[in-house]
Order: structure tokens, then sequence, then C-alpha cells
């Protein structure tokens, strides 16, 4: 950090000498005037500095000069914004959402050239195709409404042009990493109507994680996509345009692009037999030593590479993420009446999504095969571990929005429309074992297990055992007005209302199987003592039927289909609700801006459904709302110095966070998830956003942002530490009142947790079943803890940003341009349980670009680095599970042993499994610009 520290003097001392030596060659035309940057964040052109809402704005020139390649690199300059690759979700000011279910809704809205999009993929295109980008920070409650609780991303592409133009691009950098792009734009054949046609090519085959097992692929951005973008655009008579956009992407990858592997676990492989909650055996019992003919592929036996190396894996089951069938249509309409438009807007997205990998994805041993003893001494159960997943997703929805907006001058401007939305979405997930032909089928028992189904289990042919199918439709219908009023002069007073009703219904269906897992059927160790070895079981039934009474939101008891063994329910919900906002802006004169602002924002309810999840007893969740108070200060002092301050305080109810509900009885039971609503919370901070350009062509940007985003109100069970044992936990249950029907008791009041429990479990005649060899005298029971005072997830404290750039103009007109950013992100937590194994540390990155224009401004090349130091980032907070599972072994009869293992020997402690999500290594390379005119 000190020599960081000292790069960066030299580099602003090296930037002011470089200024001072090249003040005689400037032009006389050069101003150290900040321009002024357009924006359309509440749906009309305006200066940023004239909106009175917080907003970071990045043009395709702004991002050329810093190096804004990413999304990700859009949170660094960008005060609150958190970002992760590998799920594509994205939060601000603590408000966000951390998984992929559809059900379930974002909480920073993405609007791309109008139209609402469920991914925040498309901000990060290529400066050729985008022509900028608006990050609008706090509830955009009415114009903005749907799922914009907090905040909005309202990308703008560029436009077709009234003259002819065309650019090629291509970059090279390390890592065998490419990208080739271009467009061309210009008038048509027909009268008033110009086209634009952009395409990109980006393709890297080499890998920023190294897979250590001979003959399997490396990891890490390990992409080949492609883009194809045509615009056209029509100015018909005075009165009407349009335009309308096309995109088609592909995406053909190998471990690279959102879904894949982006994170570091150092911990070393689990050894016991079967995890728990698990249906299958674990790779990592051939380690155990209680296993033979042990088929093991890491080159390094045992040992974990990443313990150790951040950059390294031992996997044997590759990554395949690809997209296919994507097209994305936006359009829009105006007609110019006198005084007021009407616009309309349409627009709709189809794509499916692939992806395919190991699971679970950072915990498992490249172990494909091991024996197990038998106890009768023949038929020894042969053991294929290799355990991986398939996730699609099926999309398509339609958006149109009509609007009438005030065109005239005046102090009163309105606006007022009708949006609808409307969604279909089918979500395929599996698991499966491919190594593995006995779990096609027969099944054991199957007039018990699938007595809903005849007596006949359906064969499995896809051996496949976790398989769930949500298919839901989804619409959102508003009604939103706008009216702005300068009262007197220089003051203005803005309100704004929304009305919004969504519906959410839909079908899930799955089906759950279980091999060689004690207690699903019988141990392993077993195997010999059952005529032809030990089946596979059908547990669907067992695990999936109807309560007594339904949970809130499914509509249907769950029926059984005897033809493809699944289970299938019907769920739905609707919300609706009142948002808005009211906005005091008082601009004294054209330097100054400071406003006041109130918006109550809302996001719907949704379901838990599909991916890790079947069937869960409580699938609905409540929607969000926060009561948000905001006060800015946009000012510009002189022509070159511009400072932009925001401070916030937000009352945020029902936080949707997912959480996992560990069994942990040793009975055989799925894992379950949930939405949980965390009752009360509050976000409160300070951002500064400045630019100061001293001299000429000199430039220097900082950013900063205080976030202070926490739980008023909350309890829960942390997956990671169900018992509350690790330092630092909070339980609110008094143990002494804690009693469990396993461990003998007459009664269950805490779920028990026989993992640590310091006794044994007894089956009805009183004899041992199962005992620890982890045990507590604190442990046994699950406790429930106290969350009040905890972060929300993803909230680092401090964020701070800093570029600096000059430019040096040479006598023939040509110019290059140094760059230095300097990035710094806090400590932060990936759980509302505020514990050092869901935290990510601080760090830091600096980055450096230099540009050179030649002096028709033709050509441009840029050499750049990204994380000069390659050091750890981490975009967000760490997860982590707790290594409980359960171990068969001989004696015969002997009980079935529990045990937490250590997921970090050379840390004091029992230690869960942190998962820590990274940003790239270090990266560098070359870009060519060309424009032929």
């Amino acid at each position: 950090m000190k020599f960081k520290g000292s790069l960066l003097a030299s580099s602003a001392l090296l930037a002011a000498v470089m200024a001072a030596s090249g003040a005689q060659a400037q032009s006389s035309s050069a101003s150290t005037t900040i321009e002024e940057l357009v924006v359309t964040a509440e749906r009309r052109e305006q200066s940023l500095q004239d909106v009175p809402v917080a907003i970071s704005a990045f043009t395709a020139e702004k991002r050329d000069l810093i190096g804004i390649q990413s999304v990700f690199d859009l949170t660094n300059f960008t005060p609150g914004l958190q970002y992760s690759t590998q799920t594509d979700r994205v939060s601000l000011r603590g408000i966000g959402r951390t998984n992929n279910v559809h059900a379930a809704d974002a909480s920073v809205s993405v609007y791309s050239d109008g139209i609402y999009t469920t991914s925040t993929v498309e901000a990060g295109k290529t400066p050729l195709f985008l022509e900028r980008v608006e990050i609008l920070r706090g509830p955009q409650a009415t114009l903005y409404g749907r799922n914009a609780i907090g905040g909005a991303i309202n990308l703008v592409s560029k436009r077709p042009t009234d003259d002819w133009y065309a650019e090629v691009r291509g970059q090279y950098q390390n890592y065998n990493h490419h990208i080739l792009e271009g467009a061309v734009s210009g008038p048509t054949f027909i009268p008033g109507v110009t086209f634009r046609l952009a395409a990109n090519w980006e393709k890297q085959t080499k890998g920023w994680i190294e897979n250590v097992v001979p003959g399997f692929p490396d990891e890490g951005n390990i992409i080949n996509t492609n883009i194809i973008e045509g615009q056209l655009k029509f100015d018909i008579g005075e009165n009407f345009d349009g335009w309308m956009k096309l995109t088609w992407i592909e995406w053909r990858n190998g471990a690279g692009g959102p879904g894949s592997r982006a994170t570091w676990t150092p911990a070393v492989f689990p050894t016991f037999e079967a995890a728990n909650a698990g249906i299958t055996l674990q790779p990592g019992y051939g380690c155990s030593g209680n296993a033979t003919n042990v088929v093991n592929l890491n080159p390094g036996g045992c040992v974990n590479p990443a313990l150790t190396n951040p950059r390294k894996i031992a996997s044997t089951v590759p990554y395949d993420v690809d997209l296919n069938g994507t097209y994305i249509f936006a359009s829009e309409w105006t007609y110019h009446f006198q005084g007021f438009d009407l616009r309309y807007q349409l627009g709709g997205v189809h794509y499916h999504y692939y992806l395919q990998g190991p699971t679970p994805v950072d915990q498992t041993a490249p172990i494909v095969r091991y024996t197990l003893p038998s106890l009768t001494g023949a038929n020894n159960a042969v053991v294929r571990p290799r355990y991986a997943f398939n996730y699609q997703e099926e999309e398509s929805w339609l958006s149109n929005e009509i609007t009438l907006l005030s065109t005239h001058d005046g102090p009163v401007q309105w606006l007022a429309g009708l949006y609808y939305w409307k969604e279909s979405y089918g979500q395929p997930v599996y698991t499966y074992l491919p190594d593995e032909p006995r779990v096609r089928g027969p099944f054991g028992v199957p007039a018990a297990l699938c007595a809903k189904r005849n007596g006949v289990c359906a064969p499995n042919p896809a051996q496949r055992i976790f398989d769930t199918y949500p298919e839901f439709d989804i619409s959102s219908r508003a009604a939103y007005a706008q009216i702005d009023w300068e009262f007197v002069d220089n003051w203005t007073i803005s309100g704004g209302i929304r009305y919004s009703l969504d519906k959410k219904e839909g079908v899930e269906r799955g089906r759950l199987l279980c091999y060689l897992v004690a207690g699903c059927f019988a141990a392993p160790e077993l195997n010999g003592a059952v005529a032809g070895g030990i089946p596979p079981v059908d547990i669907t039934e067992n695990q999936w039927s109807s309560a007594a009474v339904l949970p809130k939101g499914v509509i249907t008891p769950t029926v059984f289909d005897p033809v493809t063994g699944f289970a299938t329910r019907y769920l739905k919900e609707e919300w609706q609700e009142i948002t808005g906002n009211l906005t005091l802006k008082w601009d004294p004169d054209p330097d100054t801006n400071a406003f006041a602002r109130f918006s109550h924002g809302y996001k719907p309810g949704g379901f838990r459904i599909g991916i890790d999840v079947g069937f869960s007893p409580n699938p609905l969740t409540r929607e969000e709302k926060v009561d948000a108070f905001e006060v800015g200060l946009k000012k510009n002092f002189g022509p070159n110095i511009q400072a932009n301050i925001a401070a916030f305080y937000y009352d945020y109810k029902n936080a949707q966070i997912p959480l996992t509900i560990v069994n942990t009885s040793g009975a055989v039971a799925v894992t379950q998830s949930i939405f949980y609503n965390v009752p009360e919370a509050t976000s409160k901070g300070i951002e500064i956003e400045s630019i100061w350009q001293p001299m000429e062509n000199l430039q220097i940007l900082f950013n900063y942002s205080y976030l202070d985003a926490e739980i008023d109100k909350g309890q829960a069970i942390d997956p990671a530490d169900p018992a509350a044992l690790a330092a630092g936990a909070r339980p609110i249950t008094d143990r002494s009142l804690c009693r469990a029907i396993a461990y003998g008791d007459t009664a269950t009041t805490c779920a028990a947790d026989v993992y640590t429990s310091p006794r044994p479990v007894v089956n009805a005649a009183g004899a041992t079943t199962q005992v620890s060899g982890s045990p507590d005298p604190n442990g046994g029971f699950q406790r429930v803890q106290e969350l009040k005072g905890y972060a929300l997830p993803n909230s680092p404290k401090h964020k701070i940003a800093i570029n600096a750039n000059y430019t040096h103009m040479f006598g023939d007109g040509s110019s290059v341009t140094g760059s230095v950013s300097y990035s710094w992100r806090d400590s932060q937590y990936g759980s509302i349980f505020n514990r050092a194994y869901y935290k990510s540390p601080s760090w830091d990155q600096v980055d450096a670009r230099l540009t050179w224009k030649a002096k028709d401004q033709k050509t441009t090349v840029i050499a750049f680095v990204k994380n000069l130091f390659d050091d750890l980032g981490y975009e967000g907070g760490a997860t982590a599970s707790r290594r409980a599972g359960s171990i068969y072994t001989p004696p015969a009869g002997a009980p079935i042993v529990n045990v937490v293992q250590d997921a970090r020997p050379d840390i004091a402690g029992n230690n869960p499994a942190s998962t820590y999500p990274l940003t790239p290594p270090r990266t560098y390379g070359i870009e060519i610009q060309y424009k032929f005119f």
C-alpha cells in the first residue's frame, strides 16, 4: 500500500510537470471549462447538473478515457453501486438482489433504451455500442417504478447518424483475449430514414484460473461471444419520428461469463462420507483412508490447490456457458403535438441461457471413483461420485409504455404514462451423476416410496437425482404522473405518483432421488447384504408431499405423475402499491442546484422456487418497501471545479434476503431455501463526486462514498453456524430450554443439531444410532441469533475512486493522454450475519492507460493495464458453509458418526468454508481504433 501511494503521488507529480512543460504547446482555444453532460434520467434531455437526482453518468468518451470496460468497472466510479459478475446481480446503497430466482425481482431496475430488462449484462457493452450509461441512485418511484426501489440504470445506445460514419476497433490482451468490432451508420435510399449496424466478437482462450487436473480445461473468463445490432431511425414529416433496434447475441463460452466460477474457497477437501442433508456420497471420502481403489486425478493428491492459491483449482467437471436464440428488440415512436409529445415505447427479449458445471462448485475433490469395503466381505460398493449441475433460463418478455409529456415553455412541466409488462419464463435446474448408470433405475421399495404413482417409480435415463422445473407468468401494470412547477423564480417543486399492480402465477415441478446415503435405504457398507446391491430410491413423495394446510401462495395440493415421476403444484399471488416522490429544488444561479427529495419505493413479493430448492414449505416472500429521504447539492465552483454531494436516509422494510434452512436432525431431509424478510433496516450515507480541471488538459476525478446500511430488527439461524457456537455468535435461545425427540426427549422445542451434540441420537427402543464426532457442551440444537446492528449484505462502509488524466497536444495536432486510476473498497459481508467467515477484506486496485490520437482524429491507439499490482480484489462479501457430514464406517452395528470438519486447519477454531468472489487478475493489452469517416 505504501509503494502504491508513492506511485500515485509520483504519477500526480509527473502529470503536473508534463502539464507545466507542455503548457506552451497548447492551442489558444484550449479551455479548463468542464464540459456539460446531457442525460435523459427523467425522460427529457437535461444537463446532469440540473436534475435533482443523484446520478453517475458515463459517456462513451469517458469510459474510453478512464478504462471502464465492464459493469464491475462502473462500480469503482459509482458511489454505492455493487455488482456480482458471477450472478449478474446489482445493488445500490445496500438494496439489491443476491440470487437468480426469477420468481423474485431485482431491486435496481435496468432500462436499455427505455425497455426494462431483468439482466445487467447489456451495461457491459463496449463504448462502440453505448452512448451513455446513467446510474440513478435512490428509489425511482415514479418514472422507473418497476423494481427501482434501490435505483435505476439507464442505458442509451449510440443512434444512427445523418452523415456517413464507419469505425473498426481491435483489441488484444494477455490470456489470449481479443476483441474485434465495428460499426457503420448513415442515410438509406429512403428519405428520412437512417441506419446503424454494429457487430462485436470477443474471445479468450486462456483462463485466469489454472486447473491442475490433467486433461481438464482452465477456468476464468473463457469466452467466445458475438453481438450483431441493427438500428433504423425515422424522421417522417415534421411531427413524427421513430427508432427501432434489434440485437442478436450468442455465447459459446467455456468457464466464462455469468454463472461460471469466479470465486475462491481456501479450504481443505471435505472427507466425510455424505454431507449434511446430502442425497449422494462425497468424492472427498476417497481421501478418508476408509476407501480402496481410489482414482484421484489431482496431481497434488488430497491437497486442495485452492487452499493456498486463489488462482488454482482441481476440477473434473468442465463449465459450459451458452446463450442461444437471443433477440432484443426496442423501439420508440413519438408524435409531436403543439405543446406536448405522445411517445410509445415497445420492446421485448427472448433468450435461452444454459449453464453446466460442478456441484458443489468450490468444495469437491477431483476423485472419480472409489470402493467401499462391504461388511459381508463381498459385492463391495463402487462409488462414482462425480457430481454436476445443469441450469437453464428460457425467457421471453414484452414491454409497452405510453407517455404524454409537455414540451412547451413555462413554469409548469408535466408527464403521465401507462405501463404494461408481460414475462414468461422456465427455469429448469437439475443435478446428475454422469458416471453412475445405476441411478437410471430400477428403484428400491417402489410400492411404498412411489405409492402415489401407482407403486411405479418412473425410469431416470438422464441420471438426474435432483430435478426441478418451474414455469411462471409475470405481469406488471402501472399508471403514473409527475408535475414540475417553478412556483417562484429559482424554486421548483416536483411531485410524482405511480400505481403498480404485479401478478405472478405458475407451476413448480420436480423429482428427487437418493443413492447410497444411509438414511435413504442402507449404508453403502451393507451393499453385499442386499440382493443386487443397494438400489437408488425415489424420495419425491417422502419429501415433497403437501402439508395438511397449503403454504401461502400455493393454490393446489401436490400431485404426482407416474409417467415422468414428477411432483407438481401451482402457485399464485399479486401485490399492489402506490409509490411516488416529492422534490424541492433551489437553483439560485446557473452553477447551483440544491434539492431535497422524498421517495416511497416498492418491490413486489415473489416466490423462492427452483435452482437449489424444491417445493419449499415457505415459498412466498413479502413485498419490500422503502421511505427514502435525500438532500443534494450540485455545484460548479467557477468553470473548472464541479462537486456533486448527496446525503440520504432510508427506512427499509422486508428486505428479501435468501437464507438456507439447514436440516441438522440426521434424518433424510433436503435443505430448504427461503427469502427471509428482514423486518426493519436503515441505510444512510453520504456520496461525493467531483471533477477538478486545474489547468489546460489536466483533469482529476475524485469520488467517495460512506454507507451505513444495517439491520434494526430481525432474528434468524445462521446456516454456517446453526448451533451458534462460533466466536461472535449472538443466540437468543436459551439452550437449557431446548429439547429434541431425536435425543430421547418427549418433545422438540429446538431443532436438533446432531453434528455438534454431546448427546447421542436414539431410536424408539432407546438404542444409540448416531453420535457426534465433534461434540460441544453448548451444541446439539439450532439456535436463533439476533441480527440487530448487522450490516446488510454487500454494503462496504467506504469507497474511494480517483482518476488523473492529462492530454499533451503536439504541434501537428496529434495528442497523447495518460490516465491513472486508483480505487479502494472497504471490507464487506456477504450475509446478514456479520461473522468473520462471511467477510471479504478491504482491497485496492491501480489501473493505467496511455492513449495516442492521430492528427486527423481517425486513428487511436490505447495501451492499458488493469490491476497493475495483481492484487486480490473482492466483488462482494463472502458466502460460507459449515462442513458437516456423516461417516458410516465399520465395525458392524456401530452408530453413524456425525462430524463438523474444519475447513481451515491453518486457522484456530473449527472454521466454516468461506467463498470469496474475486475480481480479475492483472490484465494488459493494446487497442487500435480507426474511423473511416
